[in-house]
């Protein structure tokens, strides 16, 4: 996945420091039952504290405190790692949130009253269907619709742009947000939210954390973490009852060691921090997702409905070629083509000028001073030049080049139409260029693909996600974008109820779809799609529907979420796996442990050779304690993600996390029982 260059350090004093105060103020068993695998530690904790205090309370031998002790400061710890790694994704959120809540900050609003008059008031008084009028360098009050006016808005504020941006009545440029800045020219604007339910504020809620709620797939691990827990705990209870039959006294720090070692704490420490660092990823793209269901959802993406106009294509249609009719030299066409758009400050001048730079043009820049630069028109349907001595050029329509030609007495040549007939079927756009009243040739302007998407395309492609493009075009242009781009499939002359029909239709088969939009007409689509990522720049309609929002109105942005999804999913599956691993290789730490002084055939299956009883199960429990805080990186930066086939993908990460999962503890759990051995020696363990 391409890295994105607004990046923020892993960690930082103030996040290390709130994520410290975090790990002990979530500490309350309030806090903790949310998290059930780890509220059992911390049960354990409490009564390997009470046996420190008590020894004997539970039937154990009274010289068994120190070991109570130790094994109720690793629980302790165990739990404060646990704690830390959710703090410190919690603070990373809060980091953005800090920045986001400077730019949120009472206001003066200009209020229009119904006679007209102007009264100034505190933006926290503006109410829903209000009308504000700002001015030059004032800052915007609150969420709105542009209703009159145009002009240049600083939204650096909320996406880091530094570039302004165009705003104005009607159309899908029509929305601004609270906290950006008019530097040009005036708005009037009609609010559209209420105090504290600004688009900025749920930013700041959602970043917080403080809306977060767990996904589908993070409810259906809980649970399934539970599970094992139960069965764990019933595997305990039965281990003693069979100990207490054959004879062996465990002692009961022994049992919730194992119990602890054996439920599966490690992925139980990090599930959450998981999640919200998804949510964070996504937040560091620019992009606010409105729910970290939006996010998982993301993840399994199977379709995605793409506009072509601004996603696909530039939208604006760019100079690709020149074409001379029979007779005329290319180099010939190409500068007076060149001279006609010397002075053309659209996207189609500007792109011919360039691209005849690079077929090696020998007009000069300063020409465009020694001409008289003609405007395009609706009525003349082409604009031009015209030079010192009264020689008209121009470049333009067919039809309007035609009959300029015809009316001075010009001829038109035999190939003229068939090149303005090619260029139409390829989906482009013809310009004919003529002198006076010759004809040179012909501009050839398409509507130019984006660099990369055609890679892009394929990595989608090879993790099974279908693209379809939606276009008004007609199906012979549609046909033509589409294989330059390397899109699935098209839809031609789409209207906003085919898009529906087809998220619909897909849906129906079972698939999981995703597209974007902006203008109001997208909204129903928006809302009907399961990931809708909507632009910033949209309208509020767009906004509201979707359950994302790109700041930066990036509408090929979707492509990095569905992939930041894909690596939430596969970081979570991934730890997941390793975790359950640790747990098997701990089980060959303990087990013999316990039963090796009375049943001495079960040394053979302490094939780590730890010291002694003691030592293993201290040793296993505090791996089980630092894994956490080792693999917290992992968590938060997610598990590299590269495009391939999930059945490819899982049998990567089974070997990985899965044989890794069982391999680390065991040099882990052999190196700390080579440390400890000597210091529980000590102790007279």
């Amino acid at each position: 996945m391409e890295e994105q260059s607004k990046k923020t350090k892993f960690i930082t004093k103030d996040i290390m420091k709130s994520a410290v105060i975090g790990s002990f103020q979530k500490l309350d068993p309030r806090y903790m039952i949310k998290n059930p695998v780890m509220f059992v530690v911390e049960i354990g904790f409490f009564i390997t504290l009470v046996l420190t205090v008590f020894p004997t309370i539970f039937g154990d031998e009274a010289n068994l405190r120190v070991y109570n002790g130790i094994v109720t400061v690793i629980l302790f710890v165990t739990i404060l790692f646990a704690n830390f790694a959710e703090s410190v994704a919690e603070g990373r959120g809060k980091a953005q949130a800090e920045t986001l809540k400077k730019t949120k900050k009472d206001t003066t609003a200009v209020l229009l009253m119904k006679d007209g008059s102007e009264k100034k008031i505190s933006a926290s008084e503006l109410k829903k269907g209000d009308i504000v009028i700002v001015r030059t360098n004032e800052m915007i009050p609150g969420d709105g619709e542009v209703i009159e006016g145009i002009a240049s808005v600083d939204e650096s504020a909320i996406t880091g742009e530094s570039a302004p941006v165009t705003r104005e009545a009607g159309g899908d440029f029509s929305s601004v947000t609270g906290g950006t800045t008019v530097v040009s020219d005036w708005l009037k604007v009609r609010i559209t939210s209420d105090p504290g339910h600004s688009f900025l504020d749920k930013m700041i809620s959602l970043v917080e954390g403080a809306s977060r709620k767990k996904t589908p797939n993070e409810i259906a691990l809980n649970i399934l973490l539970i599970s094992l827990t139960v069965i764990f705990l019933i595997v305990v209870v039965t281990l003693y009852c069979f100990a207490d039959y054959s004879g062996v006294e465990i002692p009961v720090a022994t049992l919730i060691a194992l119990l602890v070692c054996l439920i599966p704490t490690t992925i139980g420490g990090l599930l959450s921090a998981i999640g919200i660092a998804g949510m964070d990823r996504v937040t560091r793209y620019n992009v606010i997702a409105l729910s970290g269901k939006a996010v998982e959802a993301c993840g399994d993406v199977d379709t995605m409905i793409l506009d072509k106009t601004g996603t696909i294509t530039y939208g604006n249609r760019l100079a690709a070629d020149f074409i001379p009719v029979e007779g005329i030299k290319k180099e010939d066409l190409i500068d007076y083509a060149v001279m006609t758009s010397l002075s053309d400050a659209t996207p189609e001048g500007k792109s011919v000028v360039e691209l005849g730079k690079t077929m090696g043009t020998r007009m000069e820049e300063s020409v465009a001073d020694q001409v008289e630069f003609v405007e395009f028109t609706a009525q003349s349907k082409m604009s031009g030049v015209n030079l010192e001595d009264g020689t008209q050029i121009r470049k333009g329509a067919f039809d309007a080049i035609k009959k300029y030609v015809a009316a001075k007495g010009g001829k038109i040549p035999s190939d003229l139409e068939k090149i303005v007939t090619d260029i139409s079927s390829l989906g482009g756009t013809p310009l004919v260029v003529c002198v006076e009243n010759v004809i040179y040739g012909v501009i050839y302007l398409k509507d130019t693909v984006k660099p990369g998407l055609v890679e892009r395309f394929e990595r989608l492609r090879e993790i099974g996600i279908k693209t379809i493009m939606c276009t008004g075009d007609n199906p012979l242009t549609a046909a033509t974008i589409a294989k330059e781009a390397g899109v699935d499939g098209f839809i031609a002359e789409c209207k906003p109820e085919d898009k529906i029909d087809e998220i619909k239709k897909e849906q129906g088969e079972g698939k999981i779809v995703a597209m974007t939009g902006d203008g109001t007409n997208d909204a129903p689509a928006l809302a009907q799609a399961d990931v809708g990522l909507a632009m910033n720049s949209g309208t509020s309609a767009a906004k509201e529907a979707a359950n994302m929002v790109d700041l930066d109105s990036d509408p090929t942005k979707i492509l990095e979420v569905v992939e930041i999804g894909k690596q939430l999913l596969i970081t979570r599956g991934s730890l997941t796996t390793f975790s359950i691993a640790n747990d098997a290789a701990k089980y060959f730490a303990i087990i013999p442990a316990m039963f090796t002084l009375v049943i001495p055939q079960m040394q053979v299956l302490n094939i780590m050779k730890l010291s002694t009883p003691f030592s293993a199960i201290l040793s296993a429990l505090i791996f089980n304690a630092i894994i956490i805080p080792c693999l917290i990186p992992i968590a938060m930066k997610g598990v590299k993600y590269k495009p391939m086939r999930s059945e490819k993908m899982l049998l990567k990460n089974m070997g990985i996390y899965g044989l890794g999962g069982i391999i680390v503890p065991f040099i882990g759990i052999k190196l700390i029982d080579i440390v400890v051995t000597p210091l529980l020696a000590l102790l007279g363990l």
